[in-house]
């Protein structure tokens, strides 16, 4: 088998690949120069940015404080001017009530110490004369040493007999009234006593019941269209207590169901009589008392039949 060797030249490339090598270690060189000035301008980029960030947040943040500071202030004054426009009112309302306060109880003051004088009078007035002896009677008498005071006999011998016969006359005199107090005393006494005997009802006394009849008047009356009736029941004030009329009323209101009437005929006589003077005894004009007269003798009247409550 034939052989063949042949020999390559491999220096050109070599020197090639050199330069390449040389190209390359620049652009490495040239890349990390690059990548150093990228990362310095990214790094550059981001602080301006975050610096352009932070600012504009905390700008955000003030605006937004001071609207709502600005929001706060006006809310805070307007509150403060109602509580100050409250406070004089109730200032205002506070002097008035004092005012009314004052008026009032100087008013009510006045009426019950009125009212304190006229009870004590009446006090007084019911047994005046022991009234009289316990409060002036015993007061002179309690202060006679101030009432008697003795005169000094610096005068004359003449006037010394003379001034003696007075404060001895003057001593009998307020004596004789002090006795004939003490006199009228004892005998409004005494007669209290009696009056209080017959008043008051003895172990001896004999009680006795009796009936008494009281008269009483039913009316009925209807004031409108729906026929509603109005029931009155009228009783005689005359020696009767307000209670006992209360109670009569009562009786015959929880009765009145059960009473039977009957139609009178004629109009009692007495009855026509008392309205006859009423009627004659009116300032109403004539066509008046001829109507009033007209619709009494037209009218129907019932009573009771024969019933007692």
């Amino acid at each position: 088998m034939a052989t063949f060797n042949y020999t390559v030249d491999t220096n050109p490339m070599a020197e090639e690949i050199g330069t390449v090598s040389n190209h390359i270690i620049g652009t490495t060189t040239a890349v990390v120069a690059m990548q150093t000035a990228v990362v310095l301008a990214e790094e550059k980029a981001a602080d301006h940015v975050c610096d352009n960030v932070n600012r504009g947040f905390y700008t955000l943040i003030h605006s937004q404080i001071s609207q709502k500071i600005a929001k706060l202030q006006s809310e805070v004054d307007s509150q403060l001017m109602q509580l100050n426009q409250q406070r004089r009112q109730l200032l205002a309302i506070k002097g008035r009530m004092e005012r009314d306060y004052n008026m009032i109880s100087n008013r009510y003051l006045k009426l019950f110490n009125g009212l304190n004088q006229n009870l004590k009078h009446r006090v007084f007035e019911l047994d005046k004369p022991t009234i009289d002896f316990a409060v002036r009677e015993v007061e002179k008498v309690s202060n006679r040493t101030r009432y008697l005071t003795a005169t000094v006999p610096v005068s004359q011998l003449e006037s010394l007999s003379a001034s003696q016969k007075i404060i001895a006359s003057n001593v009998k005199f307020r004596g004789l009234k002090v006795i004939n107090s003490m006199t009228r005393f004892l005998s409004d006494m005494l007669e209290q006593k009696k009056l209080t005997d017959r008043i008051l009802l003895a172990d001896n006394s004999k009680v006795e019941n009796a009936s008494l009849s009281v008269p009483v008047v039913i009316s009925e009356c209807n004031f409108d269209k729906s026929d509603n009736k109005n029931l009155d029941i009228a009783v005689n004030n005359v020696e009767l207590s307000t209670q006992i009329q209360s109670s009569i009323k009562n009786t015959v209101s929880s009765c009145i169901e059960n009473i039977q009437w009957q139609h009178e005929k004629e109009i009692n006589r007495e009855v026509k009589s008392e309205f006859s003077k009423y009627l004659s005894a009116s300032n109403s004009s004539q066509r008046v008392k001829d109507m009033a007269n007209r619709l009494f003798m037209n009218s129907n009247f019932q009573t009771i039949k024969n019933e007692q409550l």
